[in-house]
Order: structure tokens, then sequence, then C-alpha cells
């Protein structure tokens, strides 16, 4: 038997069961740091609607990274999404991205697995651009977006008010295969 944290992690699209532990995940970087700015803790109902939002195909995904449980169901070691950039159409071909990995799986190629497999599954969409916010300071998921292909776009400065001080977020921008392109664009 493979020792715990030692297993390579099994990447997927998410199921309804996952909801719970990435409630649980999320809720441990909203209680403990300011890379997201919820800072009420959220329940597995109220993530609900966020869950469905992510269908297994299609330009919004919702990957999970798991491993096999000594006894007991799979463990979530974490995840990754792409959301929609913006509410109006013509920001369809763009997406967010984000990953978020359990504090005790760093170092182990959790956050590269879920990337990997999530633009592995953009590949076929009709994407344009990836944006990623990343709240500063943050080396490790600079190190991960630059690996990526993400290039920093721009920094909004003291954009976020949590642990009573304000965060900087810069953002970074990926190039997509897809979206085609318009006379004079980009």
């Amino acid at each position: 038997m493979t020792p715990r944290g030692t297993a390579e992690p099994q990447v997927r699209p998410a199921i309804a069961e996952d909801l719970s532990g990435l409630t649980n995940l999320y809720n441990h970087y909203v209680l403990r740091t300011p890379i997201t700015f919820d800072t009420v803790p959220l329940t597995p109902e109220g993530r609900m609607q966020w869950f469905l939002s992510h269908p297994k195909d299609g330009p919004h995904r919702l990957m999970v990274a798991t491993e096999p449980a000594p006894s007991g169901p799979e463990r979530l070691l974490g995840y990754a999404t792409s959301s929609p950039l913006r509410p109006k159409a013509a920001y369809a071909t763009s997406v967010e991205v984000s990953v978020y990995c359990a504090p005790d799986s760093a170092g182990r190629g959790v956050g590269t697995a879920l990337y990997t497999a999530l633009f592995d599954a953009l590949a076929g969409e009709d994407l344009h651009r990836a944006y990623a916010g990343i709240t500063q300071p943050n080396d490790a998921s600079h190190r991960l977006h630059t690996r990526f292909g993400f290039r920093p776009i721009g920094t909004y400065g003291q954009v976020g008010r949590k642990f009573g001080r304000y965060w900087d977020v810069r953002w970074y921008e990926k190039e997509l295969g897809g979206g085609g392109s318009s006379p004079g664009g980009a």
C-alpha cells in the first residue's frame, strides 16, 4: 500500500458527493488567508449554485484532485475551476480560473495536475483568454501561473480588505486556442 501523501493525485470532474469536501477546503482559505475575499464561511447548501454552474462539459469546469484513503472515501487534495469572467455576452470567450489545494498537499504537484487537466479539458472549447487574480503576496501561485503561460497584466491596488488590512490583487492572462478573431482584433 502507498503511504498517505505519496500517491499521484487523480484528477476528474467534480461530482455532487464532493461538495462538502470542496466547501471545507474553501473555508480553510476563507478563515485563514487573504487568498479569497470571502470573509464568512460557506455551507454546502450555500455553494450548490456555484457547484451547478460548473458542468462536466463546456467552458466552465470544476476539476478535483483526490487520492485514495486507506479506509473510507478518497481524500480531496484540491480543485480548479474555470468560470465566467464577466456576465456580459462579449466576455463569453474569456474565463477566470482558480486553483485551491489542501494545505497539507503543498509541493506534491497537485496544482500542476489540476491545471493540466483543466486546460486539457478546455482545449476544445471556444475560449480565447484565461484570467487569474492573485492576492499579493503569493509566490507559489505566481510560479504556478507563470509555468502555465500566464503573464502579469496589472494590479488592483488595495482592492480588498480582510483581516484588518488592504490587499492588492495582481491579474494574469493566458492565451487559449479558441475564440477565433475579429477584424482588427488582438
